[in-house]
């Protein structure tokens, strides 16, 4: 008999199948007026199956966390962060992918049409939320902004300090992404992208300063990581609405606190953001580039099912830890990787990482953390290539 697990990865793989967010209906002129149905593959696709002998010839719209259609998926999915290597097709500076909603739509579609990448990400910036609750923001045109100095250093400055809201200043830039990105309608994945609580409370606070306030005298830093809670969840719903199909939250601060602290200070206010946002085709990517295995447990309490690594996870060991249903994703190097190594070696790194986790199906391969422009492009090509050829080789 067929397991619900292989016809999952049937339909998933089936040229048939198109996503919730394609909101499609019965009647769409697109498809000759064809019967499309909608089911909840956890509850109806048993009964489904049997009553429609030709369902196979039907348009199905599958309703799936991002975790089990990568689970389910038989390829090895590619998901690395990276928009700013498209600059090298779009001749843009990373100015214009940071301020221009248009100039990072075009780098992040050229990189797509190149690579074939299956998911579109808007850029990482982790300046933009803490410029809008007022930080000063340093930019130039060859580099990624960043927070100088600290707007925040005492309590009453904490509790004083006003919320801003979803498209103030540069987030407005962001959204805009989100919404032309899935108007592209060629069938790429749109992932958003924000910073996680404690690393946005760091750049207020300064990050040394709120390590130490942790250990110190943390009510300060409780303050502002439950004001900062509040914006990115009203902030990733304005994403979630442009039309994502998931979102990465980038917490790399969180990963230079003790386990412990981990799960006190970030873990339990990402548990926040995914509890308002996420619902069965809304997912979150939690994305910490500085934890390390003794991190993986707290990391896991924040209840986020894909967790996105950086080098210092060993993620064969992890991958071994973690529960069937809980995504790992990582973790090349990107700039030890990608853009220092040759193509010839980063094709070897590659295709050693993915030998290494070839058991597991609930593996992402991916850059560690955000490839930095200046990354070659053919290096680009190559990763992606490498991964096409390893799903060939084992199909």
């Amino acid at each position: 008999m067929t397991t619900l697990k292989e016809t999952f990865r049937k339909l998933i793989n089936s040229p048939f199948c198109i996503s919730q967010k394609d909101k499609l209906t019965g009647n769409s002129p697109l498809y000759g007026g064809r019967g499309i149905y909608s089911f909840d593959l956890t509850s109806d696709l048993p009964d489904i199956l049997m009553q429609k002998e030709d369902f196979n010839r039907q348009r199905i719209i599958i309703i799936m966390k991002l975790s089990d259609q990568i689970i389910a998926s038989k390829n090895r999915i590619a998901i690395p962060v990276a928009t700013y290597p498209g600059m090298e097709l779009t001749g843009a500076r990373v100015i214009d992918i940071v301020t221009n909603a248009d100039q990072q739509v075009a780098a992040q579609i050229a990189l797509r049409k190149e690579c074939h990448a299956e998911f579109l990400l808007s850029a990482m910036d982790l300046s933009l939320e803490a410029e809008a609750f007022g930080a000063e923001v340093r930019m130039s045109d060859d580099e990624i902004p960043t927070v100088i100095g600290r707007l925040i250093s005492t309590k009453e400055q904490a509790e004083s300090l006003k919320i801003p809201k979803p498209g103030d200043k540069r987030t407005q830039v962001a959204i805009d992404v989100v919404k032309k990105l899935t108007q592209v309608g060629d069938g790429g994945k749109v992932l958003a992208g924000m910073i996680g609580p404690f690393s946005l409370a760091g750049r207020l606070f300064g990050v040394s300063e709120a390590l130490v306030q942790t250990a110190e005298d943390p009510e300060v830093i409780e303050i502002l990581l439950q004001k900062v809670t509040d914006f990115l969840i009203e902030y990733g719903r304005a994403l979630k609405d442009a039309g994502a199909y998931g979102m990465v939250v980038a917490e790399p601060a969180a990963g230079l606190l003790s386990p412990r602290a981990l799960g006190k200070y970030s873990s339990s206010y990402v548990k926040q953001i995914a509890s308002a946002l996420e619902d069965k085709d809304f997912s979150i990517i939690l994305h910490n580039c500085a934890a390390k295995v003794m991190h993986l447990p707290f990391a896991l309490e924040s209840g986020v099912k894909v967790h996105h690594f950086g080098a210092p996870m060993d993620i064969v060991d992890a991958l071994s830890k973690v529960p069937a249903d809980t995504v790992l994703c990582g973790n090349l190097d990107p700039t030890a990787s990608f853009c220092q190594l040759s193509r010839e070696q980063l094709i070897e790194k590659t295709k050693g990482l993915l030998d290494a986790t070839a058991q597991y199906p609930n593996f992402v391969i991916s850059s560690g953390c955000d490839v930095p422009p200046g990354t070659p492009f053919n290096n680009m090509r190559a990763f992606f290539n490498t991964v096409e050829e390893f799903n060939t080789a084992r199909a």
